[in-house]
């Protein structure tokens, strides 16, 4: 079972991201921003990091950069989900280390195909 860690701040995004991934069989934890997400990746070691930009203190693209950087977490791919759709935030993300960029609201079959994309 891959384990998924979930980095927004948002309830209601998180309670959809439980939904979907406890249905499909993996194995969720959470953060409710970049600093606890990046202190959570070294805690668990994920399989992939799913990642909000717009939080509080530290925002998604530098938590991104902060765990594709640490060599305890550097490994574990990141995908942006976001509500900022612009191609500068989708470039900027890649740059960041994201390997994924993926434009909320997202579908289950979406967000399936995409963690399963990054975990080949």
């Amino acid at each position: 079972m891959a384990k998924v860690l979930v980095v927004d701040d948002s309830p209601t995004e998180m309670m959809r991201f439980r939904e979907i991934l406890v249905k499909h069989g993996f194995e969720m934890f959470e953060a409710y921003n970049g600093e606890d997400g990046c202190a959570k990746a070294i805690e668990v070691l994920p399989d992939v990091v799913l990642m909000d930009i717009v939080m509080p203190e530290m925002n998604g693209f530098q938590a991104t950069r902060k765990i594709t950087r640490e060599p305890k977490t550097a490994h574990i791919p990141v995908v942006i989900v976001s509500t900022k759709n612009q191609e500068t935030d989708r470039v900027w993300g890649k740059r960041q280390g994201a390997k994924e960029y993926l434009t909320k609201p997202i579908t289950e079959e979406e967000l399936i195909r995409v963690i399963h994309s990054v975990l080949e």
